[in-house]
């Protein structure tokens, strides 16, 4: 084990966490009911590789070939990792201690399906379709059990993240965050995941389609707007007095079978939304940043080996996004568990070393002040494998 990774396992004991969520419930500060939190569900899988670059792995180029991120173009946060250079908003709240990265996080289950692991992502069970409603719905009903409290989704649909007993709201931009022809391939894409012919010619015609919408003016409007817009609409629906603690959004597009990119691209096009969407969150917040935790997350990562349609296929471990003023400076969180062939989880994706739940946990307890039994009995129920991790706010 390397210093760095050494330094990176001491940052997993102090705790990480962000989710969505504002309000808390026996926490000691004053100020807790004025927090903020938005969850950013990244649908199609996210490529974590692409996001946190392990550029001083040994394995990572060859693993990668043409799909490589240029190590002249990775924005550096250590001697090991950096990020896509897409993403200047978030690099710049790294420097400035309000974002940290998780490298290699995953659902509870090895399950390869989008909307399976999207299931279990948003539910926050133990396992597959072991709850009906949303981890974050059920946080909201532990919150206004104590004072009123109001959730926000935006977008076409209700995730199913905030689907259960307590009321929470919806507001759509006009223009589907979650398109239902995006929806309609992931499907297709899951159906002939294992046909040698139609498989590949599905995820390069999805490719080339995907390419000239982002080329194209209403391209962005089909994929929900602006992000930037819809990022800044958010905000002021958090500044609002009236407004709510909690909203979800969702960004669609990273299911990057075929001609995924590298620094530039269709991949690249996708982290610069989300990156967009960063940005407009925190200048749209303006003074009330300091309040806000945000954290952005996929359903798993993508294959450490490029594959023949110069893209990526369903993997497992993927990065974890945290920012906000709330936070806590802080590198990276968690172990890397390398690129070696024998590192590989069943030898073809990034092991995961940390639950996506532990993250969850953490923020609520500490960020939104919910009692640690509420989280362990009602909102994690089955979950003591996955420790909360403390201390990131």
């Amino acid at each position: 084990m390397t210093a760095s990774r050494l330094s990176r396992r001491a940052a997993l004991g102090l705790g990480a966490g962000l989710s969505v969520s504002c309000f808390g419930l026996g926490a000691a500060a004053a100020g807790v009911t004025d927090r903020k939190l938005v969850v950013i569900v990244l649908r199609g899988a996210m490529d974590g590789l692409s996001v946190t670059v392990p550029y001083a792995d040994p394995d990572y180029a060859a693993l990668r070939g043409e799909i490589t991120v240029p190590t002249a173009t990775v924005q550096k946060i250590d001697a090991h990792f950096g990020l896509h250079p897409r993403l200047a908003n978030l690099y710049a709240m790294t420097q400035a201690g309000q974002a940290r990265l998780a490298p290699a996080v995953a659902i509870p289950q090895r399950i390869r399906s989008h909307f399976e692991a999207q299931d279990l992502l948003e539910s926050g069970a133990d396992r597959l379709y072991g709850a009906t409603s949303g981890w974050l719905n059920r946080t909201l009903s532990t919150l206004q059990a104590q004072r009123p409290t109001k959730a926000l989704s935006i977008g076409a649909q209700e995730p199913l993240i905030l689907r259960g007993a307590a009321r929470a709201e919806s507001w759509s931009p006009g223009g589907p965050l979650n398109a239902p022809s995006t929806r309609v391939a992931s499907i297709l894409m899951d159906l002939y995941a294992g046909d040698a012919l139609l498989g590949p010619a599905l995820a390069q015609g999805l490719a080339t389609e995907a390419e000239a919408n982002a080329m194209t003016m209403d391209g962005a409007a089909r994929r929900g707007g602006d992000p930037k817009a819809v990022a800044a609409a958010a905000a002021r629906f958090l500044a609002d007095p009236q407004g709510p603690s909690m909203v979800v959004l969702s960004l669609d597009g990273f299911d990057t079978h075929a001609n995924q990119g590298s620094d530039k691209g269709q991949l690249a096009n996708r982290l610069g939304a989300l990156d967009d969407t960063l940005g407009g969150l925190r200048d749209g917040l303006g003074e009330r940043w300091k309040d806000t935790a945000v954290v952005a997350v996929t359903e798993f990562g993508r294959t450490a080996r490029i594959n023949g349609t110069k893209g990526t296929d369903h993997g497992t471990a993927s990065t974890l996004i945290l920012a906000g003023g709330a936070l806590k400076p802080g590198g990276l969180i968690g172990d890397w568990p390398g690129l070696s062939q024998g590192a590989l989880f069943e030898n073809r994706d990034l092991a995961p070393t940390l639950d996506m739940r532990q993250v969850f946990k953490g923020l609520l307890i500490d960020h939104l002040g919910v009692e640690r039994r509420a989280v362990e009995a009602s909102v994690f129920p089955d979950s003591a494998r996955a420790p909360a991790l403390r201390g990131m706010v």
